[in-house]
This record gives structure tokens, C-alpha cells and sequence, in this order.
């Protein structure tokens, strides 16, 4: 039987913090104090897919350990589902993934999940039904009934993703949830998390990956040396117009690139009359391309240049580190 739930009021934040505050005490002789995290303070929506990014040691698994309560705050609050962090009917409604999961490592993926089922209340049964069914979701087959101990770094992940989904939580924080994965685990969970957010599941993940923040989030969050750089949705992050293009072509001769390198920015050349040629934005392609076509020149590819989730972290890390130059547009 599924635990009783109570519905949130509708347009309540899923996470809020405020001034969320760590500082840890370091050093020997002299003790001084890391902060590892300065005065956070973030929204997420119900039902969103909310990127929580940043380099190595910018706070991003502090902040989640402060909302588990694995940790307490030097200073600032925060709130989950709209109560107070810590508040044990919410405990029921979440779901958690760790950096490094680490199980009882004698017992099987089956009986793990069984385990987290029975600790939320379930019955044996269902509790069996509830793992048989994760474990699919995760791509776990005939391993599912071999010791923990035996299992790759990946399939402990896959094995951790379904035991912080057992209780189908309406919220679900993942940390570093692609680590370990090889490109089709990447891919399938992914998937999930899409299922998830369709569902009405909010979703909250960090991780250094921008590729998965992109290709998932509805909005994200930079963070760096514990400080939050910028938050917003990827429209508001990025500028998608296009600054310029590149066209990729096969088969032009040396002569005809002289006469057209009047009207492209530079070439590249790739290899066996394969070029790499790049357009301002105030140049259109498609005049170019069939001046080229004219001439026996295959067009391979075009793309425009627009500044990427990437350049805008970079941005960001280097500002907070006194450095100023400004990030190359690609493609």
C-alpha cells in the first residue's frame, strides 16, 4: 500500500533556500574556516528538471548533503515541499542519490531495493513488485540477483537510481547521477529522468556534464567557490542567435577557394580538399553555397555559431577566479 501523501499547494516551490551558509574549520595549529558554501539562495518549481552545475569542489554535493540533513548550516534555512528541511513527512516524498552510493554490499540488487521498500512501509510483496520493476527501468537484468559486491561501478549507480525512486517520490535529488555510466546507461537514464519530469516528478540533479544539463533542463544554476554564479532557464542563459556559421565542403580546388575567401571570415582545411569555412552573421550562407555548387563543390554540413551552455560556465568559472578573457564561440 502506498503511503499517504499530502498534495502541495499548487505554485509552491519544490526547494527553496535562502542564505544557505557552510563552513567547515580547517587546519591544524590554526584553525580557520573553509567556506564551502556562501549564502545560497535558489528556487525550483514543481515538476521542473533543475541542473544544479559546477566545477569540482564548488559546493554542489555540500548543498545537497545540507537538504538530506546529512550536514547542518552555519547560517540560512531551507525548505522542501514547503516544510522546514528535516521534516519527516517529507522524508516519505523524496528520493536520494549520493555522489558515491555504498550499499550492504552481501546482499543482492533485488534485495536492496526490497529493503528500501520495506523501510517505507510496503509490504514484502509489493516491495518485490516495486524492485522487479525498477531494476527494468535501470537496465538491470540477471545481476539484479547477484551480491552488491560483484557489481561494476555503473551497475552500483543503476542500482542507486532505482533505490531513490523506490517510493516514487514527487521529489528526487541525484547527485552526479551519470558517473560511472557508459554512453547507453547515460542514454537510459536520461530517459528516466525525462519519464520522471512527464510524470510531474521534480528532478534535481547536479553535475559537471553540461551536455546532460542541456539536452534535460528546463532550468539551471551555476555554482562556483560556493558562491552562486547565475540561474535561469537556458534561453534566458544563452544567446541562441546565430553569430555567424560554418559551412563544411568536400571537392573545392585551391582556385576556387581564392575566389571566394573574400566573402568567408577564414578556412580550415581538413584534408583531401575538405574545408572548414567560417561566415560573419551578417553574411548569408545560401548565396555562398550555391556559388559553390556551381563549382563542383559538395556542401558536407552547415551550422551556426551560438554561444553553448559550455561557454557560458566557462565564463562564469573564470570570472570567479580573476580571469577575464572571453570565451571563443563554437559551433
Amino acid at each position: 500500500m502506498t503511503p499517504d501523501r499530502p498534495i502541495p499547494p499548487v505554485g509552491m516551490d519544490a526547494i527553496r533556500t535562502e542564505g544557505l551558509t557552510k563552513h567547515y574549520d580547517v587546519g591544524f595549529w590554526r584553525r580557520r574556516p573553509y567556506v564551502a558554501l556562501d549564502g545560497l539562495t535558489l528556487r525550483v518549481g514543481q515538476g521542473e528538471v533543475f541542473g544544479f552545475l559546477g566545477p569540482n569542489g564548488a559546493g554542489k554535493t555540500t548543498t545537497l548533503k545540507l537538504l538530506m540533513q546529512l550536514i547542518y548550516p552555519t547560517a540560512g534555512h531551507a525548505e522542501i515541499l514547503g516544510k522546514a528541511v528535516g521534516d519527516l513527512s517529507v522524508r516519505r516524498r523524496i528520493g536520494y542519490l549520493p555522489e558515491n552510493p555504498y550499499f550492504y554490499d552481501n546482499l543482492t540488487g533485488e534485495e536492496l531495493l526490497v529493503y528500501f521498500a520495506r523501510v517505507f512501509g510496503y509490504s514484502s510483496s509489493e516491495g518485490r513488485q516495486r524492485a522487479t520493476r525498477l531494476l527494468d527501468e535501470v537496465g538491470i537484468g540477471a545481476e539484479r540477483r547477484f551480491a552488491l559486491r560483484r557489481y561494476s561501478k555503473g551497475m552500483i549507480q543503476r542500482v542507486g537510481i532505482a533505490q531513490a525512486l523506490i517510493n516514487d517520490p514527487e521529489l528526487v535529488f541525484l547527485d552526479e547521477p551519470m558517473s560511472g555510466l557508459d554512453p547507453l546507461g547515460r542514454h537510459e537514464v536520461r530517459e528516466l529522468i525525462l519519464r520522471l519530469r512527464d510524470r510531474g516528478c521534480t528532478v534535481f540533479f547536479s553535475s559537471h556534464v553540461l551536455s546532460d544539463a542541456e539536452a534535460l533542463c528546463s532550468r539551471v544554476a551555476i555554482l562556483t567557490k560556493g558562491r552562486l554564479a547565475a540561474a535561469g532557464s537556458l534561453d534566458e542563459l544563452i544567446a541562441f542567435q546565430a553569430g555567424g556559421w560554418v559551412v563544411v565542403v568536400s571537392g573545392m580546388a585551391e582556385e576556387t577557394l581564392n575566389r571566394v575567401r573574400h566573402r568567408i571570415v577564414s578556412a580550415n582545411r581538413l584534408g583531401d580538399g575538405r574545408f572548414s569555412l567560417e561566415l560573419s552573421p551578417s553574411t548569408r550562407p545560401e548565396p555562398l553555397i550555391a556559388d559553390l555548387a556551381t563549382s563542383g563543390v559538395r556542401v558536407v554540413s552547415l551550422n551556426p555559431l551560438r554561444t553553448t551552455l559550455e561557454d557560458v560556465f566557462i565564463d562564469h568559472v573564470r570570472a570567479a577566479s580573476g580571469e577575464r578573457e572571453v570565451v571563443k564561440k563554437t559551433s
